[in-house]
């Protein structure tokens, strides 16, 4: 595996336990970066760390510190973090099952692959995962990751296992901080079971792969026109859409989406049609084509 683990340990269900690897499961590398340049010299700019009385400072000498009071700090190398040895610095203890539907997905945070170590631990990694797959459950245990421990949400994923770092409870905002202003009102009957049919047209299947960044295209677009010395041309701004008639912008969006639906079909049909015509033709030239033969004989 190519990738470098973002953690190194073991996962540990009761007295089962087995070494495992974790990694992180999704990549932003693709996306376009830019540098601060300065357009006078056209020179990157590096960040240098500066200390205000002694100047620039190498990185690697540097520590890290709390500040308890004005300009005074408490020191930390990372051999003071190595005295911090809670468990879950090396091991994802399993505390409890919990149904998926029961995690808000506020709590949802980033994604990491869980893989078993090579050798004899993958067979009871094997046993976790499948007795997992059999409860049909999510598992909750925590770790310590990148300086901070963290509550992990465990899921099986084809042959290993994923799993979700979640948010703590106090860095989720409260929602009724911010709905309790939405007016309430009930909707007309009719516009929603309009909308509904609107939505039933739109009815697909995920496909995560027809997922693209537009805008990150449109900058590579750009770059491109800039290196061949071109003029940038700006893409066109959406229409601000003033709606005045509700009800007659429904009845609007549900035949735009009903023409919508048919043209997937009606090509499908003209490419079974041509296929059809095509191999009709083939037929009837083979046939001419063995008849002339016996002719000929």
């Amino acid at each position: 595996m190519a990738a470098r683990p973002t953690w190194q340990g073991h996962l540990k269900l009761s007295l089962v336990s087995c070494p495992v690897a974790m990694y992180t499961a999704t990549a932003s590398s693709s996306h376009v970066s830019f540098h601060l340049i300065n357009p006078d010299t056209n020179n990157r700019i590096r960040m240098v760390p500066t200390d205000p009385d002694t100047g620039p400072v190498e990185r690697s000498d540097l520590v890290k510190g709390y500040e308890v009071s004005k300009d005074e700090y408490v020191l930390f190398d990372d051999a003071d973090f190595e005295q911090v040895k809670l468990e879950s610095t090396k091991t994802i203890s399993i505390d409890q099952f919990v149904d998926e539907k029961e995690i808000d997905r506020l709590y949802w945070d980033d994604p990491f692959f869980v893989v078993p170590e090579k050798g004899a631990g993958a067979e009871a990694f094997a046993v976790i995962r499948d007795a997992m797959k059999k409860a049909g459950k999510i598992a909750i245990g925590c770790l310590v990751l990148r300086g901070r421990e963290r509550q992990l949400a465990l899921e099986v994923h084809g042959k290993g296992l994923v799993a979700y770092s979640l948010r703590p409870h106090d860095e989720v905002r409260d929602a009724d901080e911010f709905f309790d202003d939405i007016p309430t009102m009930k909707a007309d009957k009719d516009m929603v079971e309009i909308a509904a049919r609107i939505i039933a047209q739109k009815d697909a299947d995920f496909d995560p792969s027809g997922f693209k960044d537009r805008y990150d295209d449109a900058l590579r677009e750009m770059i491109k026109a800039k290196q061949k010395g071109q003029g940038v041309v700006a893409a066109a701004e959406p229409e601000d859409t003033n709606v005045i008639d509700l009800m007659e912008a429904l009845r609007a969006s549900l035949k735009g989406s009903a023409g919508a639906a048919k043209k997937a079909p009606a090509k499908k049909a003209a490419a079974r049609k041509s296929a059809t015509t095509a191999s009709k033709s083939t037929a009837k030239k083979t046939t001419a084509k063995k008849t002339t033969r016996k002719t000929a004989a």
